[in-house]
């Protein structure tokens, strides 16, 4: 009798994760609108929504540094209709930047697929007499405590590749945290900060409508989009690199179909050719890995980014 009863439940188990999804999935985006993480997550979202037959309601959710948002996945029921976002702060930098972690990312959540990889781009305020990595270095050395870093948020690569940067090369410029880039962007085109190191996607099109000055990138190599534009570390910081990546989490015990499944899905969206391109033109590389590459890829981030932190003498700010 039990071995009848457990056949009929693996039946139904099937039978439900073959109609899934069958209603609006809810996708948390644990930043604010406007920022890297918002922009190329709607252009999966869309192309997801096309091929599940049903809505992606996305929801942005800043704060905490990435936490709040993290919690409401962390807390969601595990039957595949609440998704979200996870990245390198939210899966790999908190753990060592934040005096608790309300959440374990093993324990309370499954991942599902990295998306994307980003870098960011050294841009400075317009006004700022440098035009070069080295200018600036010698400009922050003349100037202790003068320049202004501002970021996403605490535990970004924003934040913390700014930390390094400060590390390798002994300036003083003060970090100031924003809840997103885009109010931090906005006070430096205005001025009131000097200085970012920002996402390609986000930052990219302030520099090329000459709002802002790229000085740098952090990629090994230079970017597509901007060609003449070195890296920083050829500019004059041997050594120095940040990348940023992120894809799709959900909650803890989301079945191994819904999983599969996403994972399907996810790959074949990020392989229609004008999604490529889109993310191409933000000098984003997609991914698309399995939830077994993506816990590999958190595992191997995880020491490297606390290396940073101890290193870099980085806090919340």
């Amino acid at each position: 009798m039990r071995s009848l009863v457990a056949a009929l439940l693996l039946v139904l188990a099937a039978a439900a994760s073959a109609a899934y999804p069958e209603k609006p999935i809810r996708f948390i985006i644990p930043s604010a609108p406007g920022g890297s993480p918002d922009v190329l997550m709607r252009i999966l979202t869309q192309q997801l929504s096309l091929q599940l037959n049903v809505p992606l309601v996305v929801e942005n959710k800043p704060g905490g540094s990435y936490v709040l948002g993290t919690m409401d996945i962390v807390k969601a029921p595990p039957d595949g209709y609440t998704l979200g976002y996870g990245n390198i702060v939210s899966l790999a930098i908190n753990r060592s930047l934040l005096p608790s972690l309300p959440y374990e990312v093993e324990r309370d959540l499954t991942l599902i697929s990295n998306v994307t990889h980003v870098f960011n781009l050294l841009v400075v305020n317009n006004d700022l007499p440098v035009r070069s990595v080295r200018e600036l270095i010698d400009y922050a050395k003349k100037n202790p405590g003068k320049l202004t870093n501002g970021s996403s948020g605490n535990g970004t690569t924003g934040h913390l590749g700014g930390e390094l940067f400060k590390s390798m090369t002994g300036v003083d410029i003060v970090h100031v945290p924003y809840k997103g880039s885009a109010q931090a962007i906005n006070d430096l085109i205005g001025g009131q900060i000097q200085v970012m190191f920002d996402n390609v996607p986000s930052i990219g099109p302030q520099v090329k409508a000459g709002r802002v000055r790229g000085l740098g990138v952090s990629a090994p190599k230079r970017a597509a989009s901007f060609p003449d534009i070195p890296t920083i570390a050829e500019a004059g910081v041997p050594g120095y690199e940040t990348n940023s990546w992120g894809g799709v989490i959900g909650p803890a015990r989301l079945p191994r179909e819904v999983v599969q499944k996403l994972t399907t899905e996810i790959r074949a969206a990020l392989a229609v050719p004008s999604v490529a391109q889109r993310y191409r033109q933000l000098d984003s590389e997609i991914d698309g890995s399995t939830p077994e590459e993506f816990l590999a890829l958190v595992r191997r981030e995880t020491p490297k980014w606390a290396e940073v932190v101890r290193r870099s003498g980085a806090k919340i700010d």
